[in-house]
């Protein structure tokens, strides 16, 4: 049996909903319960994942950051990626436990080996498009392990988010890189940049968020919970 499941396409609410699941069981089991600044190796851990850093050689392919060996239960993280930022290397060790929550085999992994196991690199017999597509699916995983939306909502509180120094903060709080906290914030709607400018806009969740504000303060009903965005204030 495969130790690798075969392709297949999911849907950002669905990779959303296994990171969560994840972290609200870490939530409920004793030592285990999630913080922030985040910490990878804890996920790993309550997975009864194992993760070392070693030596990986380059393949034809190029470089590999990590790789795993799904019957040993065991992420490599190489060494040369020792000097990057933590950030970087917490979305490493985030995006390859996507990989193995989403798709390593987990039932084959309990039979017997046939035959010498290959580390699990993302580069099996699919299209290069399948390919592409499983390595997104582990990093937008990773992304909502690292940042999860109840999380992002704490953090951007009293924040103007087209601030970039605002943004510097909530990376340090939140222990990522400042690429993946601006990708995901763009990912939620709530910031936009222009290709090829620094300029930080309202993302349309925002922006939507400021219409309703508009219309229930206009019809009188304004709810207590609903409060025009830090990003929209004059």
């Amino acid at each position: 049996m495969n130790l690798l499941k075969p392709y297949r396409f999911h849907t950002k609410a669905f990779i959303e909903r296994q990171a969560n699941r994840i972290l609200e069981q870490m939530q409920t089991s004793k030592n285990f319960a999630p913080i922030w600044p985040f910490d990878g190796s804890l996920v790993a851990d309550f997975l009864d994942l194992g993760v070392v850093w070693d030596v990986i050689e380059p393949d034809d392919q190029g470089p590999i950051a990590a790789r795993i060996l799904p019957r040993e239960r065991l992420i490599e993280i190489n060494e040369d990626i020792l000097d990057k930022p933590q950030g970087f290397i917490e979305s490493t060790l985030a995006h390859e436990i996507g990989h193995w929550v989403l798709h390593v085999n987990h039932q084959a992994i309990l039979q017997a080996p046939t035959e010498a196991e290959q580390p699990f690199v993302c580069r099996s017999e699919t299209t290069i498009t399948q390919i592409a597509s499983i390595e997104w699916q582990a990093q937008y995983f990773a992304s909502c392990l690292l940042m999860p939306r109840y999380i992002m909502e704490q953090k951007r509180l009293g924040r103007n988010l087209t601030k970039w120094s605002h943004l510097y903060e909530m990376r340090q709080e939140l222990g990522v890189s400042i690429s993946n906290l601006v990708c995901r914030l763009q990912d939620l709607g709530w910031i936009q940049i222009r290709p090829g400018e620094r300029t930080i806009y309202p993302g349309a969740e925002i922006l939507k968020q400021h219409q309703q504000f508009l219309n229930q303060h206009a019809q009188g009903k304004l709810h207590s919970s609903l409060r025009m965005p830090q990003e929209l204030k004059k």
